[in-house]
C-alpha cells in the first residue's frame, strides 16, 4: 500500500552513517514534532542524483532552515557506508540526513519502489515529501526519468511561499 498525502509515516527503521559510525533510526521517531523534507533517489553516485538533486539541496540548505524545515534528509535504496561516501563527496555530511533503505522497505511503503533494470535491480523513484509531525503534508512523485518536481528550488517554493 503506497503512502499520500495524509498518510502516518509506518514504524520501520532505516540506517545512517556518520563519521560517528552507523545507526539506526526509527522512522517515527525521526519524524515525530518536526517539519522535514525528504527527497529520494535511484541512487547514490548516479547522474542526476549526485550532479543535480543532492547538491541543489545542499545549496539551499540554510533557505530551507529560514523557511523553518528542521531537517533534510536524502532516501535511497543504498547501503549506509556508499551513502556516507557520497555525503561526503558533496559536501552534505553534517546538513543532509542521508537514509539508507538497503532492502528497500521504507521506499516500498511510500510506494516509490520500481525496477530500474539489470544494473541497478530495485530502487526508489525520485520523489519528495514534506512530513510535518510525522504525516506527509506533500508528496511529489517524478515521471520515469524526470526532474521537475522533486528539486530543491521546486520544494524551497513551496515551503518559503
Amino acid at each position: 500500500m503506497a503512502l499520500t498525502t495524509g498518510s502516518a509515516i509506518p514504524k520501520l527503521e532505516v540506517t545512517t552513517k556518520t563519521s560517528e559510525g552507523l545507526d539506526v533510526i526509527d522512522t517515527q521517531a525521526y519524524f515525530e514534532g518536526r517539519k522535514i523534507i525528504v527527497f529520494s533517489v535511484p541512487g547514490a553516485f548516479t547522474a542526476t542524483c549526485s550532479e543535480k538533486h543532492l547538491p541543489g539541496y545542499v545549496k539551499h540548505y540554510d533557505k530551507f532552515k529560514s523557511a523553518g524545515i528542521d531537517a533534510i534528509a536524502c532516501l535511497a535504496v543504498n547501503d549506509a557506508h556508499v551513502m556516507f561516501a557520497w555525503a561526503e563527496q558533496k559536501q552534505a555530511d553534517g546538513l543532509i540526513d542521508l537514509l539508507a533503505d538497503s532492502r528497500a522497505v521504507f521506499s516500498d511503503e511510500l510506494g516509490l519502489t520500481t525496477d530500474m533494470g539489470p544494473v541497478l535491480g530495485i530502487r526508489a523513484s525520485r520523489s519528495a515529501l514534506i512530513i510535518e509531525d510525522g504525516v506527509i503534508t506533500h508528496f511529489f512523485k517524478e515521471a520515469p526519468k524526470a526532474f521537475e518536481v522533486s528539486d530543491a528550488e521546486s520544494l524551497l517554493a513551496i515551503v518559503s511561499g
